[in-house]
């Protein structure tokens, strides 16, 4: 990995986590919810558009994908957000995890199907 690349993924690693951040102090437990969901989708679907498109460099695809989306967006924040949930509640606990695990899966295919179509639209134009 080149410097151009490694400063991209800390630079986006830095806001990825400082976003992720304000989202849990402004939402809480949510907060990773709508983080790990935005995320999905947001992965999949510059991954999908760039491919179609191939408009960005690698190193800055990298520094999104990589450094935001992944700093963005952690099991291990998942996990704590469901332990904490069950502790009060198990069933809630047990939902936030299926919500999580399936809204996830949801968020990167349609991610995958907005950036494929929108790499190919201007194909066609």
């Amino acid at each position: 990995m080149d410097g151009k690349t490694t400063i991209s993924v800390f630079i986006g690693g830095f806001i990825g986590g400082v976003v992720r951040y304000w989202l849990g102090q402004f939402f809480t437990v949510n907060g990773v919810l709508i983080a790990n969901l935005t995320g999905c989708f947001l992965l999949a679907f510059l991954t999908y558009y760039v491919l179609e498109k191939g408009r960005l460099s690698s190193w800055l695809n990298t520094g999104i994908g990589t450094g935001f989306v992944g700093a963005f967006t952690t099991f291990s924040s998942l996990m704590t957000a469901t332990a904490k949930l069950g502790q009060d509640d198990l069933l809630a606990a047990f939902a936030y995890l299926m919500v999580s695990a399936v809204g996830g899966l949801v968020m990167a295919g349609l991610g995958f199907i907005c950036g494929n179509y929108c790499g190919k639209k201007g194909q066609n134009d």
